[in-house]
């Protein structure tokens, strides 16, 4: 089964960032997955399988959201062990979670909320930190249009934001309600998805809710103080056999890439994993600007990728 890759910087639509050139590597069409009609069956049985689930999930989700209590917070994380669950999808999970379910008593008592800041190269990664951490994530608005996945973003309190800078400051208050609530935050700063050979840099802007700058002197109410915990995700196993570099187009969603031929391709293989490293939380407080704590966040994320990434050449080795 053949899948297009994504097309060159040029055919790139409505992104400011850009697209690997590491990607010219690969060829127009590369096989993702050797179909037949068996991997097209389970394709077919495990997408109808999610959609049964997640209806099932979003129906008590929607009864759930308008009530009191944590269990709301907890319903997605049971959504996206599902999903993974049904999609033969295992996941890795290195080093501890700073987060956890509180309560807006206890983030008043003292207790901080944590922005969990991880590397994305796949519609995959809310699937997979989803089902290990309990947060809201940050999501484009455009996401909250799409048939289906923008109505069960909206009930997994998802945050839209939107390139418009008029914005900004109610997103900021968005996501300062949703921190003084109890709730942890979810945040790709990348502003953008790549093919997961590197991390891109990351966007400072993302890092408003910690640090907020000019824009707390503007009146706009002020966040809890929060630690940040930068999260690695690298996709590290296919069939078994570790993933080189040839087959991470299997899980990459990127540039003009379709969804639905990708989730077709990657839903006919059997098995896949992937490891989520878990770092040592930062304090905003230790860093001068926004952009120094940006970059720091960014080499943590980066260095844990590549050391996951070398931990697949050197299975591959051996």
């Amino acid at each position: 089964m053949s899948h297009r890759d994504a097309k060159t910087p040029n055919g790139r639509r409505g992104h400011n960032r850009p697209v690997l050139e590491g990607n010219a590597d690969f060829p127009a069409f590369q096989p993702t997955t050797s179909s037949s009609l068996y991997s097209r069956l389970r394709c077919i049985r495990r997408l109808s399988l999610v959609l049964i689930w997640a209806f099932w999930v979003c129906c008590i989700q929607a009864i759930l959201i308008r009530l009191p209590g944590r269990l709301k917070i907890l319903m997605p994380q049971l959504l996206w062990k599902g999903v993974c669950l049904i999609m033969g999808i295992r996941t890795t999970v290195i080093g501890q979670s700073a987060g956890g379910v509180r309560s807006a008593k206890d983030v008043r008592s003292g207790q901080r909320p944590v922005v969990f800041v991880a590397n994305h190269c796949s519609w995959l990664d809310i699937i997979i930190i989803g089902s290990a951490l309990p947060g809201v994530f940050v999501a484009k608005g455009e996401v909250g249009k799409w048939p289906l996945i923008g109505t069960a973003s909206r009930l997994g309190r998802t945050i839209f934001v939107s390139r418009n800078r008029q914005d900004t400051g109610r997103e900021l208050q968005d996501m300062a309600a949703r921190l003084w609530d109890g709730d942890d935050i979810v945040l790709f700063p990348e502003g953008t998805s790549s093919d997961g050979s590197r991390v891109l840099p990351f966007l400072s802007s993302f890092f408003a809710v910690a640090k907020p700058g000019r824009l707390e002197q503007a009146g706009l109410p002020k966040a809890p103080p929060v630690l940040i915990q930068p999260v690695s995700v690298v996709y590290d196993r296919l069939e078994g056999l570790p993933v080189g570099r040839s087959r991470r187009n299997v899980f990459s969603w990127y540039g003009d890439m379709d969804l639905a031929p990708h989730l077709w391709s990657f839903g006919q293989w059997r098995s896949m994993g992937a490891s989520l490293m878990l770092h040592d939380p930062i304090n905003p407080e230790d860093y001068r600007s926004r952009k120094e704590l940006a970059r720091a966040t960014f080499k943590v994320v980066n260095d844990g990728a590549a050391e996951l990434r070398r931990g697949q050449t050197d299975t591959t080795q051996s």
